[in-house]
């Protein structure tokens, strides 16, 4: 049986739980090395904590520990029999929203916490929201802390209504609700023995079940060249290879291609790694591509099927989560980065700015502050080879950057190109 790789993100407002969460489930899955339970023991100490602070083993750096806050994101990596996980622990303060976008955007499943003391937070709805807008396909309310409710059912219910009530808003593919106590284990990795009146299952057995293969874009043929292979020895005097990662599709030998921007047609010869040829290439495979008929292709250009080629424009519709601390208004150029194409891009016009806990769009903006989430339009110097973002996230996620700092100041979602 193939292990596959489950992609998930924590999310949620400060203090919910969430390093002690990913904490417990690496411990429970006997995931840590006994020194690194033992400098927990003895960081846990040194704070003053009478019991072992699972949330140090995410959080590394020393500013985090000092503040007992996450700052940046930490990922970690953990397995079992049934599935392989990477996890991205984000931060919970409003501040590093860009940090939580950044350990969202290429995660199979959202983990949101939910502190059951205080219920629904401003925070808590942000998070949901960009999970859904950065379309994780699975997301998972954990509401923590029950053992300090006393595993109250009434108080379950109330915020598993409530949040339910704000999905129903959202594009929200599939939701599951856990109560769960990180601190105490309950719901982590096995079922809790105190709270016999959920009859759900425990979250790892959750995260161990969900089923993400669908969930990847299998169809649209999309591999963006990275960088083209030309040997310099006379063994390999005749060989051209186009490496790059498949961003969508399944790709084979013999199949009939396309090449954008020029939009010449030519076969596949071979596929290769690094251990060899292969007879098929998906998502998301690092390959060598070899075709049959010699092209002049460069970094940025992007392989497809012949009658299905993404939008190739240089005017975008998008969704924006600015993080930097200059504001974005109309009229500013940026660089941006989409696949492996870099362009320039001038603002043309902010249509509305996103109020997080309403969902009011706010037509009258005329900026976009950090970490504000506002719909623009963008003209390109050069054309992007895009699709929707829902349709494909690599193809329809772009990054923008300031050129004087050369800091990554946005993150954009393609709505629409045209």
């Amino acid at each position: 049986m193939t292990v596959d790789i489950l992609r998930l993100a924590t999310a949620g407002s400060v203090d919910d739980g969430k390093s002690t969460l990913i904490g417990r489930l690496l411990y429970d899955t006997k995931s840590v090395f006994t020194d690194q339970i033992e400098s927990v023991e003895r960081a846990s100490r040194e704070r003053g904590d009478d019991y072992v602070n699972l949330a140090l083993l995410t959080d590394g750096l020393r500013a985090e520990r000092e503040q007992g806050i996450t700052i940046d994101v930490a990922y970690r990596y953990f397995a079992t029999p049934r599935r392989k996980f990477i996890v991205a622990d984000t931060p919970g303060h409003i501040q590093y929203t860009r940090n939580m976008v950044t350990g969202a955007s290429t995660a199979d499943l959202a983990l949101i916490l939910v502190d059951a003391r205080k219920g629904l937070l401003e925070q808590s709805r942000r998070h949901a929201f960009l999970a859904t807008l950065l379309h994780v396909p699975h997301l998972v309310l954990c509401v923590n802390k029950m053992d300090l409710v006393d595993y109250s059912e009434e108080v379950f219910e109330e915020i598993r209504a409530e949040f339910t009530q704000f999905a129903a808003k959202l594009d929200v593919g599939d939701l599951t609700i856990i109560p769960v106590s990180a601190l105490a284990g309950d719901n982590i990795v096995h079922r809790s023995t105190t709270m016999s009146w959920y009859e759900g299952p425990s979250l790892l057995h959750h995260l161990e079940n969900v089923h993400v293969a669908s969930d990847r874009n299998l169809i649209d043929v999309r591999f963006p060249v990275q960088y083209v292979i030309r040997p310099q020895s006379d063994q390999y005097r005749d060989y051209r290879g186009y490496a790059g990662q498949v961003a969508g599709g399944v790709l084979k030998p013999g199949d009939e291609v396309m090449v954008l921007p020029s939009g010449f047609t030519t076969t596949i010869r071979s596929i290769e790694t690094a251990d060899g040829p292969i007879d098929e290439a998906f998502p998301s495979m690092s390959v060598t591509i070899r075709l049959t008929d010699e092209i002049d292709i460069s970094r940025g250009d992007m392989i497809c099927r012949v009658n299905n080629a993404p939008s190739v424009t240089q005017d975008i519709d998008a969704m924006i989560c600015w993080m930097d601390d200059v504001p974005l208004r109309p009229g500013q150029k940026l660089a941006i980065k989409h696949t492996t194409r870099s362009a320039r891009a001038m603002v043309k016009d902010l249509q509305y700015r996103l109020d997080i806990n309403s969902l009011h769009r706010d037509i009258a903006a005329d900026h976009l502050g950090l970490n504000d989430i506002g719909r623009v339009r963008l003209r390109t110097t050069q054309p992007l080879l895009c699709d929707e973002y829902k349709r494909n996230r690599s193809t329809g996620g772009f990054v923008l950057i300031d050129e004087a700092t050369n800091r990554t100041v946005g993150a954009g979602m393609v709505n629409e190109a045209r």
